[in-house]
């Protein structure tokens, strides 16, 4: 009885606090995303490859000047379908350092598969300096730290306009439809044209966020389909074991009742 009076009591004191917390949430400013639809969305979604390697080409040659991916190594581009003289030749473009050699020096080299993607800087003091001190945050996981994933993602980066009138906007900031507050430091950076993609797809603003958000969700989770089809595989046999089981049953009464 008590076990029921405490579980009862958990569930009031959770409904009050939904209850406290939809006035909090309706005070603020409800900012909806359009919905993007990517190819991974869904029980059955999968990452798109020729989309995954436009979005890495966004990163590498629009995003990595302020934002790093400490978490991706060159190695991983195979898996978005690029083969491995493309991902050497992308990683030797970069300088890493690296050492010390015999001299008991540092110096610097090609990066290989093997290296983390180079970061733009060398610490976060770096990083501010150079933009005014707001710090560009790491890309590898953003998907995944930022409520609406990457519908936030590509919202964010469509969403540069002029402000309304009677806006106050504060000095440095940039004005974006779907930040909160609508005040961001990052300016935009994505204008038509800007990238040439190498299979021609048409390089518009929403076209560039669109694909660099799906490069980043993969970036997040790159195991994604991977459990996707697992947890189908998981399904299907419950379903035929399932089956059997209920079959087997029928039996067994069957042959009871006789």
């Amino acid at each position: 009885m008590s076990r029921f009076r405490n579980l009862v009591g958990a569930l009031v004191l959770g409904a009050a606090a939904a209850l406290n917390a939809a006035p909090a949430r309706a005070a603020g400013e409800a900012i909806a995303l359009p919905d993007t639809r990517f190819s991974f969305e869904g029980l059955f979604g999968t990452f798109d490859r020729g989309s995954l390697q436009r979005g890495f080409q966004v990163y590498k040659e629009v995003c990595s000047a302020c934002h790093a991916m400490k978490q991706l190594s060159y190695r991983n581009l195979l898996e978005i379908g690029l083969t491995e003289e493309q991902a050497r030749n992308i990683a030797a473009q970069f300088q890493v350092v690296d050492g010390p050699n015999d001299q008991g020096e540092m110096f610097e080299r090609p990066a290989r598969l093997s290296d983390r993607f180079r970061r733009p800087f060398a610490n976060e003091q770096a990083a501010r300096a150079a933009n005014n001190g707001a710090y560009p945050p790491d890309l590898s996981v953003i998907v995944k730290a930022r409520a609406g994933g990457a519908d936030y993602i590509h919202a964010l980066l469509i969403g540069y306009t002029e402000p309304p009138a009677g806006f106050n906007l504060m000095d440095g900031m940039n004005y974006n439809a779907y930040f909160p507050g609508h005040q961001i430091a990052m300016p935009n950076v994505l204008n038509p044209g800007q990238v040439e993609f190498a299979d021609r797809t048409e390089a518009t603003v929403d076209q560039m966020a669109t694909d660099v958000a799906t490069f980043l969700a993969w970036a997040a989770e790159p195991e994604l389909e991977q459990r996707r089809q697992m947890g189908v595989r998981i399904i299907l046999f419950l379903i035929v074991l399932g089956g059997l089981t209920y079959a087997v049953k029928r039996k067994i009464w069957a042959d009871v009742k006789h």
